[in-house]
């Protein structure tokens, strides 16, 4: 089986993205995932991709939904793991792989783990954020990225683009639309 880099499914998912775009600058759209994982408002229609990853010795399948707007990606990735403990381990994996894509270097940080009950029982949380600047395609690039881990489910929302078309303001909507079943 060939192994295929989170690098490699940011590039197909901009391509699509660009391809199936019809929409204005940021026409947010409720969007809510067929695999019901998540939702979130996205900055115009999204596109779906599946794809064999390698996290650090762990193959899986991730699905990420992206779309783009003024040339920036807003992304979410989701995959499950075989247990708790390897979703956890995955968050400085997927750092990594997305720091890499970017040659870059982390401004801030900050992780966060949780336990929350729910009538089904309980539910263990971690989170990873990270804003980096880097290089993509010899241009400066800025990444906003959450990776989390939910049970034994992993989550990616990331933000990668140019900072100087990127407004606060768009990167706290999509950010803080999302909702994790």
């Amino acid at each position: 089986m060939k192994k295929t880099s989170i690098a490699m499914v940011f590039a197909a998912l901009a391509t699509a993205s660009v391809l199936s775009a019809c929409s204005p600058k940021f026409d947010w759209r409720d969007y809510r995932s067929p695999d019901g994982q998540f939702s979130a408002l996205f900055p115009g229609k999204p596109s779906r991709l599946t794809r064999d990853v390698d996290l650090d010795g762990s193959k899986v399948s991730l699905t990420m939904t992206a779309s783009q707007a003024e040339g920036n990606t807003f992304a979410i990735g989701n995959a499950l793991m075989p247990t708790q403990a390897q979703a956890e381990a995955a968050l400085p994996a997927m750092k990594a792989a997305l720091l890499n894509n970017i040659k870059g270097s982390v401004r801030s940080e900050k992780s966060v783990s949780a336990a929350s009950s729910t009538p089904a029982g309980t539910r263990q949380q971690s989170s990873l954020s990270i804003e980096a600047s880097g290089t993509q395609q010899g241009k400066q690039t800025v990444l906003i990225a959450r990776f989390i881990a939910q049970d034994k489910r992993i989550f990616q929302v990331v933000i990668i683009g140019d900072e100087k078309k990127l407004s606060r303001e768009a990167i706290d909507t999509f950010m803080d639309s999302v909702k994790l079943e």
